[in-house]
């Protein structure tokens, strides 16, 4: 039989690339905290196992789930075999967890119960998946669905469902069990053993009700006295001691067959029950990172698979938007432009107005690396980038001051850190760094930091309120080019008649701008509130 899934991935596309991430290679310098500040763990939140423990640098492995995404965005059908297939697993496991917990490998009932639930897993992945065969694109569904139709068709497989039904009535048919008690001289029970195990149920009766229907001989089960309830007077004890001599004299009388049970269940069936079980955390990321691409392709916006570019740091992208904004709001959802190439500027400094979009498209740049290196599609009408081997994020931190560094501190002490780990192939991202400063001393300050992010040659994205900074950026270039630095570029929040656009453009800012159509909005300008008192005076 070729059906071996033992090392099957639908996340890796071969046992290699999977070994080459658990040993730390392709393994990008993304952690919880960066997904935290980009606002992704709080939309694409998973339970088994850590969002950043997905991300790779290999463009094999994102090519490879990028197909699968497309499969599932094409066929809803997915999402529901697989929802249908966890709680299945899941009980699987609870029951691998009881099995380790009672210390008993040999229950008939247990190894009885994992067959049905690893038959059921089976049938619901079979079921689910052979309508779709002819449909499928992506390689590892399209060996899933391969494999699991060589597995339910096999002759094996039909032989493993017989026994199974065979063993599961003989079960099922036991309904009593007669047990026979020795007592010692005060008539206490010293030992007792199980006669039979009956396929009819005991019923109650006494002495007189047997000589009256004078029928002893074919009528065996009934008691010549009540039957009493099981577990009244006794103590917890004692109900779990006649609960364990039950299952004990059922695995006694079926030891036969267990013996030759097990040999299938360590033979064959928790070899692939094992690779199941493995499969969940991919699972879960496929089934809800598809709800989330779902989602936005509902709403009418457009998702794309990004183009993997090799060699020099790019990032380019056409109509990008942040997705963690666009799934929790009803308004239209604006879309940038933006390119970081090295043969123009890969550092930008962002300045605008307040909530004029900075910080979110500043984390729209984020997402649009994070999911490409998660190997989903991204929020973006196009988008060309080159991998990352690190994010770093330099966020607002809120009221956390350091009692030895203060706030000034605290923030240039995470900007060292930065630093000290990045390289050309990095993403920085800088949302209001410096803000716990006066703009003299932040903006003399942000103008080294990027002198040095220059210097690096990664691409960065700096967001501030700082339009000093931006005045400085042609003199900053000229420091930084002689030593190779990575050229420099303003960007704009743009504000029209007075409103917020949310549209970027890239043009050197204009502080004075923003504060005349604000003060022009709101009835502030010298001009209005000289007409106003005119008006009043007169």
């Amino acid at each position: 039989m070729n059906a071996d899934l033992s090392q099957f991935s639908l996340l890796w596309p071969n046992e290699q690339s999977r070994a080459a991430h658990l040993s730390g290679t392709d393994v990008p310098a993304i952690d919880q905290f960066v997904l935290e500040e980009l606002g992704l763990d709080e939309i694409l939140h998973l339970k088994s196992r850590d969002l950043s423990d997905f991300f790779t640098q290999d463009p094999s492995v994102i090519a490879h789930r990028q197909d699968v995404f497309a499969d599932m965005l094409e066929h809803p059908e997915l999402t529901t075999t697989l929802n249908h297939l966890i709680p299945i697993l899941t009980d699987i496991m609870e029951l691998r967890r009881l099995e380790a917990d009672q210390g008993d490998g040999d229950s008939y009932l247990e190894s009885l119960t994992e067959i049905e639930l690893y038959i059921s897993a089976v049938s619901t992945l079979h079921e689910g998946l052979s309508p779709l065969s002819d449909k499928l694109k992506s390689r590892a569904f399209t060996v899933l669905c391969d494999r699991i139709g060589e597995l339910a068709t096999s002759d094996y497989y039909r032989e493993l469902n017989e026994k199974l039904e065979e063993l599961t009535n003989r079960v099922r048919d036991i309904r009593s069990v007669t047990i026979g008690v020795n007592l010692d001289a005060q008539l206490r029970p010293s030992s007792a053993g199980v006669l039979s195990i009956n396929p009819e149920p005991f019923r109650s009766g006494d002495v007189l009700e047997k000589i009256l229907r004078l029928n002893f001989k074919d009528d065996e089960y009934t008691c010549i006295a009540s039957l009493v309830p099981f577990g009244k007077r006794q103590s917890e004890n004692q109900k779990t001691a006649l609960s364990l001599a039950f299952n004990s004299a059922i695995n006694d009388v079926y030891k036969q067959s267990l013996r030759s049970w097990k040999k299938i269940i360590q033979a064959y069936v928790l070899e692939n029950t094992d690779f199941l079980l493995n499969l969940m955390p991919e699972i879960e990321f496929l089934v809800k990172g598809t709800a989330f691409l779902r989602i936005l392709r509902d709403k009418g916006l457009k998702l794309c698979r990004p183009v993997l570019a090799e060699g020099k740091p790019v990032f380019v992208a056409k109509e990008l938007y942040n997705p963690c904004v666009a799934i929790k709001v009803d308004d239209d959802i604006v879309g940038n432009d933006v390119s970081f190439t090295s043969d123009d500027a890969l550092i930008f400094v962002l300045t605008g107005p307040n909530r004029g979009g900075k910080s979110v498209i500043t984390c729209a740049i984020g997402l649009c690396q994070v999911m490409t290196q998660l190997g989903m599609l991204v929020s973006a009408e196009e988008a060309t980038l080159s991998l990352a081997d690190g994010i770093y994020t330099h966020f607002p931190t809120g009221a956390e001051d350091t009692i030895d560094k203060g706030r000034l501190g605290e923030e240039c002490a995470r900007l060292l850190d930065i630093f000290s780990a990045i390289t050309e192939h990095s993403l920085v991202l800088l949302d209001e760094s410096l803000s716990s400063t006066g703009s003299f001393e932040a903006s003399y300050i942000a103008a080294e930091v990027l002198a040095g992010f220059s210097r690096v040659g990664c691409r960065c994205l700096f967001s501030t309120h700082l339009h000093e900074l931006a005045a400085q950026i042609d003199e900053i270039n000229a420091r930084t080019a002689p030593d190779g630095g990575a050229r420099i570029d303003t960007l704009v929040a743009g504000i029209e008649e007075g409103k917020r656009s949310f549209k970027i453009v890239r043009q050197k800012p204009d502080g004075k701008s923003y504060a005349r159509d604000i003060a022009d909005k709101y009835g502030l300008s010298y001009e209005s509130i000289s007409k106003n008192l005119k008006s009043t005076i007169s």
